[in-house]
């Protein structure tokens, strides 16, 4: 019965194969979806019909053209009825990229599988994704080498490998095919715009990889330890201890010294937290016998946390008091999230002018600190606020904020006034001995007056 079932889907992918203008006009039956890989042409269908049909939370653009002139396509995805959180707060943003190179065709499915996951979810009324789309917008694009894909090569037409093609130590590692120069490729070209231009402030940059199956964090260049190994080693503990046992390591180590890559582009030039997400390496021609969807559940799982705990991907701190006084701060802050900040600083701030910047501070992911901060140049207006300045993450790219501390967590210390009666010093104490020593004397002295007139009573006449 197995065997007549693989034989099944393999006349199925063949008749895909050999007529691939008739697969992207009539679409792909549920049998190939789940064993085909997309070809360019075929995901061009199912992006364009998820646009058709779901138009409240799927926004279609193109982001830029391949060498050959295909189009870069680009989800967007979120609920695009709320510009906003519902608190009013900006929504995180999720940046996926996968199929920089064409034959990695599983790193490909894994993207389309993301996307697939929220928007069929959002259709059915799944929580998770609702909540998820209401705080958090996904911008996917699903084959960044779509050349590549369809001649099923690592390289683009023009023989270049496109993840050693970014602008982050371009070519300075013993590497084939970087180009000649970075980002000589439209499709790198276009990827980096889209980076800074669409979401130069994403919360999380995922790009999708065939080959070991292992998640892989920055440096590629070296073998050291990330500026935030804080948040990428209890991103690892969590995923270990609940979700899979993928290996999750720094990519130099993990794997093999590689310049000029788009997670290394993505977290060193551009500040985001930035993984790239290897699926193993057993896929068969241009399809697969399992599923895809449950091939790939393991990995859309981890997928599923690194997109729904979002918000703790970088430093949020919050003030719990703060206490000032002609000569100081005394700062309680902590730090909700998961990536620690090193150059924080307390801000006073006047009708969008900084009269006074404290001295700088650190504090550890998922901690508490308590700060003492000199106040002397501090100078208070009827209509100035306190401010807290301070970089999302440890490495040096990363985005500044400012976020207003909140009026009911802070206090003002009154100065002790200074003089005779604030303090009792030796004087005071001196004069308080003399006036108990006077006042004993004074009683013992009427004690011997009333004492004598008694006796005086009792004399004869």
């Amino acid at each position: 019965m197995r065997r007549s079932a693989v034989l099944a889907v393999i006349a199925a992918l063949a008749i895909a194969s050999a007529s691939p203008m008739v697969a992207a006009q009539v679409g792909q039956p549920d049998i190939i979806q789940e064993h085909w890989y997309h070809s360019y042409a075929t995901l061009t269908l199912d992006v364009n019909d998820w646009a058709d049909d779901h138009p409240d939370i799927v926004d279609l653009i193109v982001a830029g053209q391949t060498e050959m002139g295909r189009n870069l396509w680009m989800l967007r995805i979120s609920d695009w009825s709320q510009e906003t959180k519902p608190d009013g707060t900006q929504k995180d943003v999720v940046y996926i990229d996968g199929g920089h190179h064409g034959n990695e065709h599983l790193g490909t499915e894994l993207a389309f599988l993301v996307a697939e996951y929220y928007i069929e979810g959002w259709a059915d009324g799944e929580q998770e994704v609702i909540d998820v789309l209401a705080t958090t917008e996904l911008h996917i694009l699903i084959m960044l080498n779509a050349d590549g894909n369809d001649f099923d090569t690592r390289w683009n037409v023009n023989q270049v490998d496109l993840n050693r093609n970014y602008d982050h130590y371009w070519n300075t590692c013993p590497t084939t095919q970087p180009g000649s120069s970075a980002f000589s490729e439209s499709e790198t070209h276009a990827n980096s715009i889209y980076m800074n231009e669409v979401v130069p402030d994403a919360d999380l940059y995922i790009t999708m990889h065939t080959g070991v199956w292992i998640m892989l964090y920055p440096w590629g260049k070296w073998p050291e330890q990330p500026s935030d190994w804080e948040l990428y080693h209890g991103i690892r503990e969590d995923v270990h201890a609940n979700i899979s046992e993928i290996p999750i390591q720094n990519a130099n180590q993990g794997l093999y010294p590689n310049c000029g890559t788009s997670r290394d582009y993505g977290y060193g030039v551009m500040g985001f937290p930035t993984f790239t997400f290897e699926t193993d390496d057993e896929q068969w021609a241009l399809g697969t016998i399992e599923p895809l969807s449950d091939r790939l559940g393991e990995e859309l799982d981890v997928m599923r946390y690194l997109i729904t705990n979002i918000w703790y991907w970088r430093a949020r701190l919050s003030v719990t008091s703060l206490e000032y006084s002609e000569d100081s701060i005394e700062l309680n802050v902590d730090n909700l999230g998961r990536a620690s900040t090193s150059n924080a600083s307390v801000q006073y701030v006047d009708d969008g002018e900084v009269l006074w910047t404290s001295e700088l501070f650190s504090v550890n992911a998922t901690n508490s600190s308590h700060v003492h901060l000199d106040t002397t140049n501090l100078s208070l207006t009827d209509s100035g606020h306190f401010e807290l300045y301070y970089q999302k993450r440890v490495i040096d790219a990363s985005l500044w904020v400012n976020e207003s501390i909140p009026e009911e967590v802070i206090q003002e210390v009154e100065e002790d006034v200074k003089g005779f009666l604030s303090s009792p010093g030796i004087f005071i104490s001196l004069l308080a001995a003399f006036g108990a020593a006077f006042a004993s004397e004074r009683r013992e002295t009427m004690f011997f007056h009333e004492k004598n007139a008694d006796r005086a009573e009792k004399l004869p006449l």
